[in-house]
């Protein structure tokens, strides 16, 4: 059983699976291709100073590889499922267990409204600062839980926040991802 399922490959979705594998837990992203950063070009990302949104994604599923995410492109997933070790997530061809989910398909709320998340007043998917949902393991990030804001790094950041109190979980305590340059040397060499 993989420790995390994420639905989307967008900023939020590979944000999370970036952080979440990164610090040891196995992840598998599910993802249509569907983003909106398709459509976008990026002056307002922080450290990027102009990039085109598919070029961004080109990069960001470059760097969520690099770290041996598992990532199912071009599946799309039509139902998820709570269960006593944690969720099921079904596509057309197979199902798929793991213990934590992460729901990062933009506006799109249908698998949060099926699995039972609450909802707010404005449709969106109700989360904590965590970005827990009602659902407990259960995560929605990004379009889901804003009616407005709409912005990649926003994104990214509900992404982390949602790996993050994952691993916070796991590992029974705070958990913090700074790295050093130290970190960077053991991990590329000190060329990098």
């Amino acid at each position: 059983m993989t420790d995390i399922h994420i639905v989307g490959g967008g900023p939020a979705g590979l944000s999370a699976a970036l952080f979440a594998q990164k610090n040891g837990l196995e992840t598998t992203v599910f993802d249509t291709d569907g983003t909106w950063m398709h459509k976008a070009h990026l002056f307002n990302y922080l450290g990027v100073g102009s990039q085109d949104g598919s070029a961004f994604m080109e990069t960001a599923r470059s760097q969520v590889d690099s770290f041996g995410v598992v990532r199912k492109q071009g599946t799309e997933v039509t139902d998820v499922q709570q269960t006593d070790a944690g969720f099921e997530v079904t596509t057309e061809d197979d199902t798929y267990q793991a213990a934590y989910l992460v729901l990062a398909t933009g506006a799109n709320r249908d698998l949060a409204a099926s699995l039972g998340c609450d909802m707010t007043d404005e449709d969106t998917v109700d989360v904590d600062v965590t970005m827990e949902t009602s659902v407990n393991d259960a995560y929605a990030t990004g379009g889901m839980v804003r009616a407005e804001e709409w912005q990649a790094v926003i994104s990214a950041g509900d992404g982390a926040a949602a790996a993050l109190n994952i691993l916070t979980k796991e590992k029974g305590e705070h958990f913090h991802d700074f790295d050093t340059p130290a970190d960077a040397d053991e991990m590329f060499g000190p060329e990098a």
